[in-house]
């Protein structure tokens, strides 16, 4: 039970991706926001002034998975060389966003 006697709300898995390799420029970020909504997964993602783009992800433990796997890939105009995952705090918001450049 909860402090106030509710049960606690069940959190979900997060990962937090960043994507390497021809990723910016190149529609990544409204692929990846698409393919986020329909696998049902809240987050975000945003360019990173380093050239890569970086997703905080949670949702079902397959839905990462297929993100992931997808990522990997990328939409046909990226050419992805690597995607680091690491587990990270749950974001906290209903739904995926595209932010603003990281790029200062």
């Amino acid at each position: 039970m909860g402090w106030n006697g509710s049960k606690p709300e069940k959190t979900m898995p997060a990962l937090r991706m960043v994507v390497r390799g021809l990723v910016q420029g190149v529609g990544f970020r409204w692929w990846a926001a698409r393919h986020a909504s329909r696998l049902g997964l809240s987050g975000h993602v945003r360019n990173l002034p380093d050239g890569s783009v970086e997703l905080v992800v949670s949702g079902e433990r397959e839905s990462l998975d297929e993100m992931m796997e997808l990522c990997l890939k990328g939409p046909s105009a990226s050419e992805v060389s690597g995607v680091s995952a690491f587990p990270c705090p749950e974001p906290g918001v209903e739904g995926f966003t595209i932010l603003r450049d990281g790029r200062g």
